[in-house]
């Protein structure tokens, strides 16, 4: 199923790549949160071919309402048409297709397509990830000062930390560390559930330590469809990284 969740992701990118820095209608859901006529577009193309894929799945997209029975299924389709919509509406590249298979409340599948970085993510559970074919696996960092982290800039109480690139999209921020171009991503606010399935599974399988950002399991199909943070990092760094955030992290939530 991993390659025809693949196809199937690779179309939709291909789909919201051919309107990318076109004419389409765009406003926002609510202030601050940008949506396109694209979303939709993509959300509709996917739910069609995902739902013929496996019609017994529940369904949980930013771009859907949610009034279905998903909790009470045991497989979930977790999808954002459009991740990183702001730099999509810019005609930036940090923008990617998410799509996540969830079963018993754990990410089993997750493809991410970024079309205009030219950049195709898959994982399956207990398999392995890759990017554009090729096996992915986290750095081998050990040191938390010196850590690569995407940021447009950092705290004064950060500054032994490395930004990198920051992409708007919160997947391929945690993509990135699942090849071994970031070491630590994280989130310290409230999120769906839809931003980040696919990614922490291709983290997860390329090695990275996958949790929120106060340590806690993550886990997916929850009423709400959202979770307090994120964290993912390479192993040896992980619990420097909850102990450097534990405070700002308490506050936040």
């Amino acid at each position: 199923m991993l390659d025809e969740v693949s196809r199937i992701a690779a179309e939709a990118g291909r789909i919201a790549q051919a309107r990318c820095g076109g004419d389409y209608e765009r406003w926002e859901k609510v202030p601050g949160h940008p949506v396109c006529a694209v979303d939709l577009e993509v959300d509709s193309f996917l739910r069609r071919e995902l739902t013929q894929l496996d019609p017994e799945a529940g369904w949980l997209s930013e771009e859907t309402l949610d009034v279905s029975d998903r909790i009470e299924r045991s497989r979930l389709w977790v999808v954002d048409p459009i991740d990183g919509t702001r730099d999509y509406m810019r005609a930036r590249s940090g923008w990617a297709v998410s799509v996540a298979l969830v079963e018993e409340r754990a990410a089993i599948l997750g493809v991410l397509d970024a079309p205009a970085r030219g950049e195709h993510w898959k994982a399956a559970k207990g398999q392995g990830a890759w990017r554009n074919g090729q096996p992915i696996r986290v750095s081998g960092r050990r040191e938390f000062a010196g850590a690569r982290v995407p940021a447009d800039q950092l705290p004064a109480v950060d500054q032994d930390l490395v930004p990198v690139e920051r992409p708007n999209s919160i997947a391929l921020r945690i993509a990135m560390v699942a090849a071994g171009e970031a070491d630590l991503a994280v989130t310290l606010r409230w999120g769906f559930e839809w931003d980040i399935a696919a990614a922490a599974l291709i983290a997860s399988e390329a090695g990275a330590k996958v949790t929120g950002v106060l340590g806690q399991p993550l886990t997916f199909n929850s009423a709400a469809g959202a979770a307090f943070g994120v964290l993912v990092a390479t192993p040896e760094i992980h619990a420097a990284a909850v102990e450097r955030l534990r405070e700002r992290a308490m506050d936040a939530v």
